[in-house]
């Protein structure tokens, strides 16, 4: 227990509290929470080069400190040379400790490495709870070394919650600490 994540440790102690007085719910359960964020990145032009596969792999797995999972075609298109099975992409699903260290990492030190900065929009929520971001550059986090870097390539986050509407979603991430643009 005394080696918790800084961030779990600011939402049990914190945005817990705050969320139950602002949405007046009965019981704690009914507090949303982060259960999982998920980290998404395509390669099309693994196609032609299979390396590239092999390298988004091992820049997921070291941004996120677990094994990244290769995504495999599902059909084969021959107009854009694909065949089915040919690995597309890499995927990592992160929960617990490894989520808590890995959202920690992206608010304080990626996200302000991103150029020109203002904040993330609001408008990417499902309508269930749940908000996905892009980023652009995967070189925005401080475990890649820009010096072997191939190729720049972007990657989509997904925060999984278990709040029931998008609103909670909103209030849960920005209690955390994720930067919103500010609304006007």
């Amino acid at each position: 227990m005394s080696n918790q994540p800084r961030l779990r440790v600011k939402y049990e102690e914190e945005v817990k509290k705050a969320l139950m007085e602002k949405f007046q719910y009965k019981s704690v359960m009914q507090i949303p929470r982060i259960e999982k964020v998920c980290l998404n990145q395509g390669v099309g032009a693994a196609t032609q080069d299979k390396k590239l596969a092999e390298h988004a792999l091992n820049e997921m797995s070291m941004i996120t400190g677990q094994k990244a999972v290769p995504t495999k075609a599902k059909k084969s298109v021959s107009n854009f040379k694909l065949r089915d099975g040919m690995t597309i992409g890499a995927r990592v699903t992160l929960r617990n400790e490894r989520m808590w260290e890995f959202l920690d990492r992206l608010i304080s030190v990626s996200l302000p490495r991103v150029r020109d900065f203002r904040g993330i929009n609001d408008k990417s929520f499902d309508g269930r709870g749940n908000y996905s971001m892009g980023v652009t550059e995967q070189i925005i986090f401080p475990e890649i070394n820009i010096d072997k870097v191939n190729k720049i390539t972007g990657m989509d986050i997904t925060f999984v919650t278990s709040a029931n509407t998008d609103a909670e979603a909103l209030e849960l991430l920005k209690a955390i600490g994720l930067p919103f643009k500010n609304q006007r």
